[in-house]
């Protein structure tokens, strides 16, 4: 048997939970209670150079369906970010070259007459904003509002688009309706098979790993990932089947899945005829990929592809089963045909009558704090608040009379993310770029081609709370607060609309995104009216969402507070009668499509669009490890999380090592055609001979991003960071091995200082 990883917590009893929130972190939005740290001042500003953070606040797991009182160790130690040692505290301008203090008026007048100077002369769509999945809905809201109705350009995107967006493709184009799982979390507790591709749950949402305890026991658990993880290594013992096909043909793997479905008679006809349209197109395209070809492409035996197909009909409910369950997750996603791979897991679940059916269906695993509410209410690129389309014009009219201005003056679609960060700075392109909880210099694909295209830049602002690498590139840095210093809510994975509390004040100086935006806003001269309160925020929201896919219409601030189990699409009801009470569950009787049917749509493989060749025999695969979120910008100053994964490191197979002649720590040069660097190597089995991978929490040179092609996936606009091709070589020269996070980051008391800034001196800031 192999051990779960621990995630057991000791559970504050009701009259002693202190503030009850969740955590900052992914989209499981653990609950937590937090309570003042005994001995520390929740006041005091950050700790003295060299010294480790106090945390102001204790935390302790709470209750609740999703973790049921479990965290993490990124939830455990969550509080020390809030007074970490080079917390932002005042607005930081660029002056001459050298970022130096600032007040707020002054910073923003420099924004302000910037946006102003750069709109008159270049048009509104010179101006672009970038936004995060972790910022709440009311910030989400008010920034697409902003960007819409102030700046009135089409560009804004956010980091959402590296995330989930090609789930969000395939499930629109399939199902109706995009909602990351359409059922509660705690449903796949009582499965009898699940097919989780491209996730590790294990090492990304541990407390999650509690739901798979059934499916584990009856020998269900099917992991599909060209990597051994702490999640693919739960099969062992006859707990399951780990699937390991070769880097980016998951694919193929599906195809198989519905071709053996079909030929062996396995479907649910009933359900097929009764909910859903298109089988004989896709019985057509299927038809090409028989077990045995799939093999010669993916690597995966075809018998296996065969016990897989037939595990996951034992367990569907037309056979009698218990429950089945496919699930997919960025590492199928991020891809350049990652829309067309979410769609074959969707056409899988179809094929054996899953979505709708109670113990059973599709979904997709949200990564980000709130990548399902940032991208619902106006942070991307094509989208307007309630998940409503930017070019229908009955949305745009209605969003409009919600913030009181001419539809005519509302911009259509704008750029997905990777095609506006490498527009940045170009002919016609974005001139100035506003980026609020993102750290894209990290975070983003082929990043030393984006840090190019930020130093064309003639303005860059970022929002943040700690001096990210994208921070100490900018013009002008805004302090604004974190998690615990503000009220709001956020949207889980399930589709939960859930309450963030405000613990504790923010150091002096901070101010919410919501002033920020409603300040900027009446510096540039808008009568559009911006709430500060965020419960007045969420009241606009609301309306603003109102008859969309995610209608947030009948919910509020209060009555989150009273009934912490709503989720949407949770409509307002007239007065006088009983309020909505939320959707649990998605396409029990339809879906969301004009004939009510679920449409099944063929697909086929391509292959990565970096593939090996000669000079690039290797693929390189990249992830996450337990200790660190995303970026790295909030965990990597974590001392407690930074002993536990101080840095980056390569996994090479024990074959490959020999044939490099490299061992446990040696350096590697690892070449892309996007670029090198250099990582000592970990020496495993746990990767295929053919393959390398790399976490992606690191900056600098060990920043694996750098290396990532930013191809994308042609309906999704999604990079392909999952897979590309690379040399790796032994490396005997010179090196310094890696620096820490904070090797030339002063705190912030002391002053900050950048590389010697994104521009030419005498530029934004002077």
């Amino acid at each position: 048997m192999v051990a779960l990883p621990a995630v057991a917590a000791p559970r504050a009893s009701d009259d002693a939970r202190g503030t009850v929130t969740h955590c900052p972190y992914c989209a499981l939005q653990c609950a937590m209670s937090l309570t003042p740290t005994a001995g520390a001042d929740a006041s005091a500003g950050p700790p003295a150079p060299g010294t480790d953070p106090v945390p102001p606040l204790t935390v302790q797991g709470r209750d609740f369906p999703t973790n049921r009182g479990g965290l993490c160790q990124k939830g455990w130690t969550s509080a020390s970010v809030l007074r970490t040692g080079d917390r932002l505290t005042t607005p930081w301008v660029r002056v001459r070259g050298e970022l130096r203090p600032a007040t707020w008026d002054d910073a923003l007048d420099l924004v302000a007459g910037k946006l102003r100077a750069l709109a008159a002369e270049h048009g509104p769509q010179s101006v672009a904003v970038f936004g995060g999945g972790g910022l709440t809905n009311e910030k989400a809201y008010a920034l697409g509002k902003f960007a819409r109705t102030v700046l009135r350009t089409p560009n804004i995107d956010y980091n959402g688009r590296f995330c989930m967006a090609s789930a969000a493709a395939g499930a629109n184009r399939t199902l109706g309706v995009d909602r990351g799982l359409p059922f509660p979390l705690e449903d796949v507790g009582g499965a009898q098979a699940v097919l989780l591709l491209g996730s590790n749950l294990a090492e990304t949402m541990p407390p999650s790993l509690q739901h798979l305890a059934g499916v584990r026991a009856a020998g269900g658990l099917v992991v599909v990932d060209p990597r051994r993880s702490a999640t693919a290594e739960l099969t062992a013992d006859g707990q399951g089947l780990h699937v390991q096909p070769v880097p980016g043909t998951d694919l193929v793997v599906l195809l198989a899945l519905a071709h053996v479905v079909l030929a062996e008679g396995l479907a649910d006809t009933a359900y097929l005829e009764r909910r859903t349209t298109g089988l004989d197109d896709l019985r057509r395209c299927v038809a090409a990929w028989w077990p045995e070809r799939a093999e010669q492409v993916s690597g995966v035996p075809a018998t296996t592809l065969r016990a897989v197909a037939r595990l996951l009909a034992a367990a569907s409910p037309s056979r009698g089963g218990a429950g089945a369950y496919v699930l997919t997750g960025r590492g199928v996603e991020q891809s350049s045909q990652g829309t067309a791979t979410v769609t074959a897991a969707i056409d899988v679940a179809l094929l054996l009558g899953l979505p709708g059916r109670t113990g059973s269906g599709y979904g997709a695993i949200t990564g980000q704090g709130n990548g399902q509410g940032g991208r619902e209410h106006g942070q991307k690129a094509d989208q307007l608040p309630g998940y409503r389309s930017i070019e229908d014009d009955a949305a745009r009219a209605h969003v409009a009379a919600v913030w009181g201005v001419d539809p005519a003056d509302l911009p259509r679609s704008g750029l997905p993310a990777v095609e506006l960060l490498r527009r940045l700075g170009t002919p016609g392109g974005p001139r100035a770029l506003l980026v609020h909880g993102s750290n894209v210099v990290v975070s983003a694909p082929d990043a030393d081609r984006l840090r190019e295209r930020i130093a064309a830049l003639e303005l860059l602002v970022v929002c943040d709370v700690v001096p990210s690498e994208t921070a100490l590139l900018a013009d002008v840095i805004l302090p604004v607060t974190q998690w615990a210093e503000e009220e709001g809510t956020m949207t889980s994975l399930e589709g939960r609309v859930i309450r963030r509390r405000k613990a504790i004040e923010p150091p002096p100086g901070v101010r919410s995104e919501l002033d920020v935006l409603a300040d900027l806003a009446a510096r540039l001269g808008s009568t559009v009216h911006f709430g500060t309160d965020p419960a007045e925020v969420f009241d606009e929201l609301a309306r603003a969402s109102a008859g969309g896919r995610a209608d947030y219409s009948g919910l509020s601030h209060a009555r989150l507070d009273a009934e912490p189990d709503l989720f949407w699409p949770c409509p307002a009801t007239p007065a006088g009668t009983n309020p909505h009470p939320g959707t649990k569950r998605l396409f029990t009787r339809d879906f969301p499509t004009p004939d009510g049917r679920a449409r099944l749509v063929p697909v086929d493989h391509v292959g990565p669009a970096d593939d090996l060749r000669p000079g690039a025999p290797l693929y390189l695969i990249t992830g996450r490890v337990l200790a660190h979120y995303q970026s790295g910008a909030q965990t990597r100053r974590v001392p407690a999380l930074v002993r536990t994964s101080p840095g980056p490191y390569v996994e090479v197979h024990p074959l490959l090592a020999e044939r490099l002649g490299v061992e446990d720590g040696t350096p590697v040069h690892l070449e892309t055609a996007r670029g090198g660097l250099v990582a000592r190597t970990r020496v495993t089995d746990a990767v295929r001979a053919d393959t390398v991978f790399m976490p992606f929490h690191w900056s600098g040179q060990g920043s694996v991003n750098r290396l990532t092609n930013d191809a994308t996936d042609p309906v999704s606009g999604m990079p392909e960071f999952k897979v590309c091709a690379v040399q790796v070589t032994r490396w005997d020269g010179p090196w310094d091995g890696f620096e820490p996070v904070d090797a030339g980051l002063e705190p912030v008391a002391a002053g900050v200082r950048g590389d010697g800034g994104a521009h030419a001196p005498g530029t934004a800031g002077a």
